[in-house]
């Protein structure tokens, strides 16, 4: 009883801190996308706009919910709900340090890449449910980008596994305790699967190159054209929820976790700042490049980092067994 309390009130917390974590991750990337482009960005609401997620959680929970007449009410309404469950559930999974989290499964990076992959129902149920050529459209293009670039997500992500031997976060995180053994500093292989991770990343969360699930010039907002309100703000913390949640992995898996100078209790610290790291690298992409065309998108995926990351962890598995004369543990 004691611990189901415990867990409880664990989970509690991370998940107000994740929703506030999303809340001041979308001013960092709007701040750092107006320093990119020689603007000033959100400034006036609060003290440097410190205050304006504030002021545009506020704006959306006093517009009105409108739904359209022909949408199918139940699966739009729903939608919202179940895109942002998966987003918020991957954290669950996440050590912050050594014995802080939820739950450390044995199974967590299993875990985590199957839950994550179910916000495409949600995203489905929103653009089908909405009754709207824009939105339907939209959710079209998402099937085919997302299931094509969740592959070479898994295989890039199952390199670190291999290298440590475990399928659990806090082992992979133990397997990196100092800046020369991080896993994005392995010869090659680490910074291949790394590559591929970032690539992979940015189609899984219709990030500029790869964002024609939204391409604002054809399909308007695409799959949540049709949503405001609360809605649109709930479909918004999925989607920055999903993008963190990544980062996190992405720090975990090759930059060491919460490993870093300092005492111990300077851990999720660390965590943390890798990673805002990742979560920048991946803005700085967004603000960098142009849209490409949806054929080139999954050519990207079927063509090459398919067939790249597969062969990667191939060589990884060899790398691995062959000091164990052929066998891998």
């Amino acid at each position: 009883m004691l611990s189901a309390i415990s867990s409880f009130v664990v989970g509690f917390i991370v998940l107000n801190a994740i929703i506030g974590m999303v809340t001041y991750v979308t001013l960092l990337e709007r701040k750092f996308a107006a320093r990119m482009q020689s603007r000033i960005g959100p400034y006036r609401v609060g003290p440097h706009g410190l205050l304006q997620p504030i002021a545009d959680a506020l704006k959306l929970m006093m517009k009105e919910d409108v739904v359209p007449r022909l949408a199918d009410k139940t699966v739009y309404n729903l939608a919202p709900i179940v895109f942002l469950v998966p987003c918020m559930l991957i954290f669950a999974t996440l050590p912050f340090a050594p014995g802080l989290g939820v739950a450390d499964l044995n199974i967590g990076i299993l875990f985590f890449l199957a839950v994550s992959a179910m916000e495409i129902v949600g995203l489905f149920m929103g653009g089908w449910g909405s009754n709207n050529k824009y939105a339907l459209l939209s959710v079209m293009r998402a099937v085919n980008q997302i299931i094509s670039y969740d592959l070479p997500f898994v295989f890039a992500a199952m390199v670190p596994v291999l290298l440590t031997g475990s399928l659990k976060l806090s082992d992979i995180a133990a397997a990196q305790p100092d800046l020369l053994h991080w896993f994005v500093f392995y010869p090659v292989i680490g910074q291949l699967a790394f590559i591929a991770y970032i690539v992979a990343t940015l189609a899984a969360e219709n990030r500029v190159p790869f964002d024609i699930l939204e391409a604002e010039s054809e399909l308007i907002a695409g799959f949540r054209v049709e949503y405001s309100g609360m809605k649109f703000a709930l479909i918004q913390l999925g989607e920055y929820a999903h993008v963190i949640a990544t980062s996190f992995l992405g720090a975990l898996l090759f930059l060491g976790a919460w490993g870093g100078p300092g005492p111990a209790w300077l851990g999720p610290l660390w965590f943390l700042l890798k990673a805002m790291a990742v979560f920048l690298l991946l803005t700085w992409i967004r603000w960098s490049f142009v849209r490409i065309r949806v054929d080139q998108i999954l050519a990207v995926s079927w063509k090459l980092l398919l067939p790249a990351t597969l062969i990667l962890l191939m060589v990884t598995a060899v790398v691995v067994a062959w000091p164990r004369g052929g066998a891998v543990v």
